[in-house]
């Protein structure tokens, strides 16, 4: 794909063009928060901000001097305490003049609190309240979210959240330029508290962008890309995703390894081990490691191949770093001989890094027998075993796994959830049987019975005759020799199919709707079926001298409840085989293990769940309400010596006796003392004696 067509690109060049806007060719001190720095530092170096007439970047929270002679910027986060802050700053008039640009819609109460401060001052939206993973990836970093959006108890603050959610979503919309058409899931399930989470959060997104456009009369900015599309899911759709594993490089490391997912995705491990130069080190993945970006979703027996093959090009291309003799058919014998290449530090890390990675991905994968426990996952997911054909005995099969000490206790309930999926239902001393045949605690079973909250049926009652859902996507699965080397990627996300509907223009508009039905009565898209731009239509002289890039259709999928890495995938994927631009945002990212925690959540009373807002709320910094420190007083300087002849040097034993606690030294000719000064030896010009600084009673410089 295109690198060029990036989010985390447009997140940046939002925030450095507003700044600039403002700044323009004068000086200025820019402030922000800590949830605004963090937004900023996910796309913005520091010395970009610098480069713009920034000469110095401050927190807002943090105590500062006061800089009456400099102009400010703030680029702030709407939070109550932070517009406190704000106006407690303008009461003191620490800026000459200060421009605010606010990170997301400030809301009304807000609004109205910085409206009646008495100092007024120039306030604009920037909206860029959301984090770009990677190029075509954005998360608001809100695992909360899951159980705010699924969670009975959390009725109450529910709709204040898809408020929020709304408002970011219309954040990236309006990042990208993009006014699209709007269209989200309406499971034909509706028995379950959430089924219409998706049509509500599109009815306020569609909101909030006319709101923007009757704001901003310019918006969308001109082009002749095609008007994109918004797709608004949830997590109810596909249930399977989070939780089958998957074997594409980034999804099972962030599976498998200790990945941290904090404000940078990183990887701990040892650098140039077995060397003197071995130290620990946390390793990003991100964008700018080329490596990574190339392989993240290549699968990983492909990956391994990749990078072998990578090195040894290195190794024919440098042939001073090896010898003949030295072995470079395995992993562990190219990280060895990586130790040895401290001419290459930059590609060194990076080889060791996703070396070292696939290696203990691919241990992990042996040692938990991963290819029989993905065997029976494929057949459950999809309701196909290998050859096609409807399975038989895979209760048995997977009784088997269940028994195996091999195999861990977070694949095992996997297993019995995807099992229960794959039934749409047992009864529930069969769940119990389960748990104990695979040797798991009973508060598992929650995280199982849980389901029912996305809408799942896990339960059911002896001898009940259900009738099946209809599939959401019907596929006609063939078996193709060409995929035997992939059995164990059988099972596809729902998100490739709901693209591939889109593109074909057969997407069911009963079961995603427009929240605004096209003006054409529901017709063909053009944009869809043409396979490209229109550009791509135009003859090949007309776009000569233009990337097609700029020219793509865009299409923002959003998935409420969490994203998983497969899914990310198919929206790379997807990009490149259409020709477009597909960027997938979701509120956070799920591993497999994060979900069943977050599915045991589901079934906890909220005042447990540490919600956000259920947390002593951020106040103003005491040092806000201060008094500010005196002006340092002047020191008092001695009085100057009088002028004396020269004779007998005299202890000043008078002056020493006048002295008290609190006088310092005294002058020694003071008045009254009868003292006279000491004056060189006869031959000798008295040297210049330099002023030492004045120290109290203890030798401590006074302040």
């Amino acid at each position: 794909m295109d690198q060029t067509a990036s989010i985390v690109k447009e997140h940046h060049d939002a925030i450095i063009n507003a700044i600039k806007s403002v700044v323009q060719r004068d000086w200025r001190i820019l402030i922000v928060d800590d949830v605004s720095k963090k937004i900023i530092d996910s796309s913005v170096k520091e010395d970009d901000i610098l480069n713009v007439n920034i000469a110095n970047i401050q927190e807002i929270e943090e105590p500062r001097d006061e800089n009456s002679g400099m102009d400010a910027i703030y680029i702030l986060s709407p939070r109550p305490h932070i517009v406190e802050c704000l106006i407690l700053d303008l009461a003191k008039g620490r800026y000459r003049n200060s421009t605010v640009l606010w990170t997301g819609i400030l809301g009304r109460e807000l609004r109205a609190r910085l409206a009646a401060a008495p100092q007024k001052i120039d306030s604009r939206p920037l909206l860029v309240d959301f984090f770009p993973r990677e190029s075509h990836l954005v998360s608001f970093k809100d695992p909360y979210s899951f159980p705010i959006l699924y969670n009975p108890s959390c009725e109450a603050v529910a709709m204040p959240h898809l408020d929020a959610l709304a408002q970011k979503i219309a954040a990236v919309c309006i990042t990208l330029g993009e006014y699209p058409k709007i269209r989200f899931f309406a499971p034909r399930n509706n028995e379950y508290r959430a089924s219409a989470l998706c049509g509500r959060l599109a009815s306020l997104v569609q909101d909030e962008l006319d709101a923007y456009k009757q704001f901003k009369g310019d918006f969308p900015p001109q082009t002749t890309r095609p008007q994109g599309y918004l797709l608004i899911t949830d997590r109810s759709m596909d249930l399977m995703a989070p939780l089958v594993h998957e074997f594409t490089y980034q999804a099972m490391a962030h599976d498998l390894l200790p990945i941290n997912e904090g404000d940078k995705v990183t990887f701990h491990m040892t650098v140039n081990e077995g060397t003197p130069e071995a130290e620990e080190k946390d390793m990003e993945l991100s964008d700018k490691d080329k490596v990574w970006v190339e392989n993240r979703h290549r699968h990983m027996k492909d990956t391994i191949e990749k990078l072998m093959s990578d090195f040894q090009n290195f190794l024919k291309q440098n042939p001073n770093f090896t010898n003949q003799t030295q072995d470079t058919t395995s992993l562990n014998a190219i990280r060895d001989m990586l130790a040895g290449l401290p001419q290459f530090q930059e590609m060194k890390e990076a080889y060791s890094l996703h070396l070292t990675m696939a290696q203990e991905s691919m241990n992990i994968f042996q040692r938990r027998k991963l290819p029989d426990v993905a065997s029976v996952e494929q057949t459950l997911a999809t309701g196909l075993d290998e050859d096609y054909k409807k399975p038989k005995d895979i209760l048995e099969q997977m009784v088997r796994l269940l028994d195996d000490e091999a195999i861990t206790w977070v694949e095992r309930l996997r297993l019995i959830a995807i099992y229960v999926l794959y039934r749409d239902g047992v009864i529930t001393d069969d769940i119990d049987r389960l748990l104990n045949h695979a040797a798991l605690q009973p508060a598992e079973k929650v995280k199982i019975t849980n389901l029912q909250h996305l809408g799942a049926r896990p339960t059911r009652k002896l001898k009940e005759e259900r009738k099946p859902h209809p599939p959401l996507f019907p596929r006609t699965q063939v078996k193709n020799p060409a995929d035997e080397d992939n059995f164990l990627s059988r099972f596809e996300p729902a998100v490739k199919h709901m693209l591939e509907d889109l593109f074909s223009n057969c997407l069911d508009p009963a079961i995603f709707p427009f929240t605004r039905p096209p003006t054409d009565g529901g017709a063909a898209d053009g944009a869809m079926t043409t396979g490209g731009s229109l550009r791509s239509a135009a003859p090949r002289w007309a776009s000569a001298n233009r990337r097609q890039v700029e020219n793509r259709q865009r299409v923002i999928v959003f998935v409420a409840g969490g994203a998983t890495y497969s899914e990310a995938r198919i929206c790379y994927e997807e990009s490149e085989k259409r020709n477009r631009d597909i960027y997938l945002v979701s509120s956070h990212m799920l591993t497999p293990q994060l979900y069943l925690r977050q599915l045991e959540d589901l079934s906890m009373d909220r005042r447990r769940l540490g919600l956000p807002m259920d947390r002593p709320q951020p106040k103003v910094p005491e040092h806000f309400y201060a008094k500010p420190k005196p002006p340092p007083q002047p020191m008092q300087q001695p009085p100057a010596a009088a002028p004396s002849a020269a004779g007998p040097v005299h202890p000043p034993t008078q002056a020493m006796g006048a002295m008290t606690i609190n006088s310092g030294t005294a002058p020694a000719h003071a008045a009254g003392s009868g003292a006279r000064p000491p004056v060189p030896p006869a031959g000798k010009t008295e040297k210049p004696v330099k002023e030492k600084k004045k120290r109290n009673l203890f030798g401590l410089k006074k302040s």
